[in-house]
């Protein structure tokens, strides 16, 4: 009942004339800047850090939670009408949303992202109000050989899944490793793979490289057949998601909460890794009937239910452990700093109200995105009818402003301009893209798990399967990988 009274208590304070207009302009303002490719909430937040320094704590707060759930969602915008992540955990999205609208289906694909997006954002944010205890002692229980394991199973089960051949799908995941190796080594302070250029001594940003796989890319093999495929005139589709349409999403939905949640909770958690095995649950379990590869449904509605139950999540250790679970979470902590507010175990206690009307404010953003974005769906699924000389000529403008204002680097511009000429060559060689994303995002976090599990064993390898959960997941990963091996050895034993 405390907790009910607490929540209830936020909510009066919310819903206040002012504090609700600062929960409208929060989420205004997030669902434009998740739109552009680079600025995502988490640079949002951060520009806006000076600008409300004079706010009052509470109606801040409200505002920088509105973003956040913006932000998230403008992401999927793009990755479904223009192949181009907004943000670093929209990136699955891209790959069934985008094949959708091709088809004519975007008005749909952005219905179900809404839907969707409210569903998990309801339910993640409900879960964080009853069981944040809970998920936060189990999280801090886990060490570093359980985290390697969970990356490890990141990267083997998404790898195996996505892409014509498992040859091609391991190629493009090499070559994902490769990038995030770029930069200085965290242990020994030596430099990889830069080049004698200084600018990439603290690595390639994770938006740079998906906004010119993804953007660069696609834009580039368009040009290149701009002239052999003449343009045909896309259907906006549907307004509304049909009976059907939700028949499939429901429980992908479900499920995506269910993923993204304690995930996101995790202290080094964030949306990425979620939503990679969100696609690729729903993949396995939509099986060779499915639609996947040729823009199914479940493929938008897990990974952006896993994507906002993810967010929900991701403030249980902020809130809780005062320890930032992506982004957005340290900037959020910055700002809680700036007000002279110390995050930690003893924060719902000292700020209780600040707290709880922040929690109240992530349920009252969630109704105005879906008030606001359900109904410009098919509003949005126009950009499509843009001629496609105006639109990737935008999409390259855009996509260069985004990139060069992740670092202010002219640098980033060129690294830009070369990994899109690699997205282009991996389109033209029926290279997987996703498994080269999910390199440069899990490559270096999993290195650094990987050192810190072996020098807490001494340099044993059994360190690597120290934790039961560890165990248990990389059995996973073997069966995974083993299974088709398996189902031939199988099939050769019945014939």
């Amino acid at each position: 009942m405390e907790t009910l009274d607490a929540l209830l208590g936020g909510f009066a304070t919310v819903l206040s004339p002012v504090n609700l207009l600062y929960a409208l302009v929060g989420v205004l303002i997030g669902s434009a800047v998740g739109v552009l490719p680079g600025i995502g909430p988490a640079m949002a937040v951060a520009l806006l850090l000076p600008v409300t320094f004079g706010m009052e704590p509470t109606a801040a707060f409200v505002m920088f939670g509105g973003i956040y759930y913006g932000g998230m969602f403008g992401g999927a915008i793009t990755s479904i009408l223009l192949n181009t992540p907004g943000e670093s955990a929209s990136v699955v999205t891209a790959i069934e949303g985008n094949l959708m609208a091709k088809r004519g289906l975007a008005a749909q694909a952005l219905a179900t992202a809404v839907v969707g997006s409210f569903v998990a954002s309801t339910i993640g944010t409900a879960m964080l109000v009853f069981l944040a205890p809970l998920v936060v002692d189990f999280a801090v229980t886990l060490g570093a050989p359980a985290y390697f394991a969970i990356m490890v199973v990141a990267l083997t089960t998404v790898t195996a899944v996505i892409g014509s051949s498992r040859v091609r799908g391991f190629s493009s995941l090499a070559l994902g490793l490769a990038i995030g190796l770029i930069g200085i080594d965290s242990i020994s302070g030596q430099q990889r793979l830069t080049f004698g250029v200084p600018q990439l001594a603290d690595g390639i940003d994770i938006v740079v490289v998906a906004v010119a796989v993804f953007a660069v890319g696609e834009a580039l093999w368009v040009a290149a057949h701009l002239r052999r495929t003449p343009p045909r005139p896309v259907p906006v589709g549907r307004p509304w998601m049909s009976r059907e349409d939700v028949r499939r999403s429901w429980k992908p939905w479900l499920r995506g909460v269910l993923i993204g949640f304690p995930m996101g909770a995790l202290p080094a958690g964030g949306g990425e890794i979620p939503t990679v095995i969100s696609y690729a649950a729903e993949k396995r379990l939509a099986g060779p009937d499915g639609e996947f590869g040729r823009g199914a449904i479940e493929g938008v509605a897990g990974p952006e239910a896993t994507n906002k139950g993810a967010a929900a999540g991701s403030f249980v250790p902020m809130l809780s452990l005062g320890l930032p679970a992506n982004a957005i979470g340290a900037v959020m902590l910055a700002a809680f700093t700036q007000y002279g507010i110390q995050p930690g175990p003893l924060l719902f206690e000292r700020e209780g109200d600040l707290v709880w009307a922040l929690i109240a404010s992530l349920f009252i953003g969630n109704v105005l995105l879906l008030v606001l974005n359900l109904p410009l769906a098919p509003v949005w699924a126009k950009l499509l009818r843009v001629p496609r000389p105006h639109l990737y000529a935008g999409i390259l403008f855009f996509s260069a402003l985004g990139a060069y204002a992740v670092n202010l680097q002219a640098v980033d511009l060129v690294v830009l301009l070369v990994l899109g000429l690699l997205g282009f060559v991996m389109r033209r060689f029926g290279l997987p893209v996703l498994p080269l994303i999910l390199g440069v995002i899990l490559g270096p976090l999993a290195e650094e798990q990987l050192r810190r599990a072996l020098q807490l064993s001494n340099g044993a390898v059994s360190g690597l399967w120290s934790e039961p959960v560890a165990i248990v997941l990389y059995a996973v990963a073997a069966l995974v990988l083993l299974w088709p091996l398996v189902g031939r050895y199988a099939r050769r034993r019945r014939a």
